[in-house]
Parts: structure tokens; C-alpha cells; sequence
């Protein structure tokens, strides 16, 4: 008699089940046999707390760090190469002040992780955020799977205007409060949604699963975002920050001022000087040539080519 064939597991059964979700393996490759400077971090996102591998330090250094750390893309808007390596990320953002985009922000924080003891690991994602919801985008955003005594939390310091600033447990269908807004992960058949509460409506930010990516697999996205005409990144500006009280989300010419509660302005800067000036001042973002920056704005038309 011909045997039964034996049925494996769901994909995706339950966040509790371990079928899915595997204990990071220690002999795993890091992203890179650097160091950090961890002192130097801690004091750049202005952590003085605990230090141990704990869900509370976690909780710590995810609102501290989007608060401390602008995300930003100058670099590739003014055609400058963006660097992955950690000597890079720290010359950049921790001893030269910058902020950066999504790998930027979460390598800078998984080797943060990592030195202070925490298993980390990479995963990649499909932006899905102003697309229809069946869309099938590339894998273009960086987020981190953190397990702590025996559970998983995913984190991002990287989203731009909805960036995370709290973990989130890797429990489906259960909506989880940040300092800023609500959100909940969605699970279907072979993936995760991360979904923000936006005025009452539940919108996805992002879809992903829970195999692990790699330096090479970001170093192609990277490439692609930094240095393809087609990238938004080479032909806008976008920066964010969170702050305790309010969100500051630029796109172009225009500056979203979110506070906390649901209460939303809008600033307008008609030239390259006043958009300049609204970087610095209201971003904390350093600009590494304004002069090439505001001929930039002007070359292409975020604001008028006589400001």
C-alpha cells in the first residue's frame, strides 16, 4: 500500500508557532565585521539608560533614535554615492550629524543592536504605501525581526513620515500604541502587512516575511534608489522626524506638521533658501553643500528657478 504523503505546516499558521518563525541562527554572517562605536551612537540619539539586551532598552533606543536621527535623501539628490559599509554609516550620521534613508537607519541600528547584545537580524520589504493594495513592488525598504525571550518584534527607525517609534510584537491582528500612532500587522497567506490607523482608516505601509536579507541583497536596492533616473530619490526631497509631540514630513516644496492627537498644518517654501532653511531648522538636517543644494532645488522646480 502506497504511503500517505505527510503534510508539512502552514507558511503561516499562528505568530505563535515556531513553523514559521525560527530562532535567528547565532552562525548567521553579521552585515560586517566592523565595530561600532556604541558610545558615540548612544550619545548622538541621546541614550543615557539601560543598556541590557531587554524589550524596555529596545523601547528606549526605537523612540530615541528617529527623535535624534532625521530621515533624509540628500545625498542622492545631489548625486552623491550612498555607502552601506558601518565606517561610512558612522562618519555620516553619528560623528557628522546626517540623517539618511531606510538602510541607512537600520544597518546604523542593527550594528547598535547587536553590540549591546540584542538578536538581530535583516528582512526586506515591498513599499505599498500610495499603492493599490495588490501591488507587487521590489523589495526596496530595510526592517529588523529583534527576538527577545523567546518572542519576535519587528523594528524600523527607517520609514520616513510613518517611521516606527516603538516595536512592534509579530502578533497578527492585534492593534499595538506607539508615542505617535496605532498600528497592527496584517497577515495573509504568505506574508505580513504592517498597517498604520490613519484617521480611522487602516492604511498599509508596507508588506514583507521573515526571510532573513542580507548586505549584498540591500547593496542592490541601494544602488538602484541612489542612482536610477527613475528613483523618486534622485528627482525630490523627502525627510521626516519625529519629535515627542508631532511629526515633521517634507516631500518637495511642502512641510507636514502632524502633532499628536490628529491636528495637521502644511507650510509651503517657495524658495530654495526658505527650503533650505526649513531643513536645518525645523528637521535638524545638516546640509553638506547648500549652495549645491539650492541650485538643485531650482534645477528642478521644487521651487522657482529665480528664488
Amino acid at each position: 500500500m502506497a504511503r500517505k504523503p505527510r503534510h508539512s505546516s502552514p507558511l503561516f499558521a499562528t505568530a505563535r508557532s515556531s513553523a514559521y518563525i525560527e530562532p535567528v541562527n547565532d552562525r548567521t554572517p553579521r552585515m560586517s565585521d566592523a565595530s561600532i562605536d556604541i558610545e558615540a551612537y548612544l550619545a548622538r540619539i541621546g541614550h543615557a539608560g539601560r543598556r541590557d539586551a531587554s524589550l524596555e532598552t529596545l523601547r528606549q533606543l526605537h523612540l530615541r533614535h528617529p527623535q535624534a536621527i532625521a530621515f533624509e535623501n540628500l545625498d542622492p539628490f545631489l548625486g552623491r554615492p550612498v555607502r552601506l559599509d558601518l565606517a561610512s554609516l558612522q562618519d555620516k550620521i553619528v560623528a557628522g550629524g546626517r540623517g539618511g534613508y531606510c538602510f541607512e537607519h537600520n544597518l546604523l541600528f542593527m550594528h547598535a543592536l547587536q553590540a549591546l547584545g540584542f538578536t538581530v537580524s535583516g528582512l526586506a520589504g515591498r513599499v505599498l504605501w500610495g499603492q493599490p493594495e495588490d501591488a507587487i513592488t521590489a523589495r526596496s525598504h530595510m526592517l529588523l525581526r529583534v527576538d527577545i525571550g523567546g518572542r519576535v518584534y519587528i523594528a524600523d527607525v527607517g520609514f520616513g513620515g510613518l517611521t516606527l517609534t516603538a516595536p512592534l510584537l509579530l502578533e497578527p491582528g492585534i492593534e499595538q500604541h506607539t508615542p505617535h500612532e496605532t498600528f497592527r500587522i496584517a497577515e495573509t497567506s504568505d506574508h505580513f502587512r504592517l498597517q498604520a490607523n490613519i484617521g480611522g482608516d487602516w492604511r498599509t505601509l508596507y508588506r514583507f516575511d521573515m526571510q532573513q536579507a542580507y548586505e549584498i541583497d540591500y547593496a542592490m536596492s541601494n544602488h538602484f534608489l541612489s542612482t536610477h533616473p527613475s528613483s523618486h530619490f534622485l528627482s525630490t526631497i523627502i525627510a521626516a522626524r519625529a519629535l515627542p509631540d508631532r511629526r515633521y514630513a517634507l516631500r518637495g516644496n511642502r512641510l507636514s506638521i502632524h502633532h499628536v492627537g490628529g491636528r495637521t498644518e502644511q507650510m509651503h517654501m517657495t524658495s530654495a533658501a526658505e527650503l533650505a532653511d526649513t531643513l536645518e531648522s525645523q528637521l535638524g538636517i545638516i546640509i553638506p553643500d547648500r549652495a549645491a543644494f539650492e541650485a538643485r532645488a531650482r534645477q528642478t522646480n521644487i521651487v522657482e528657478n529665480h528664488s
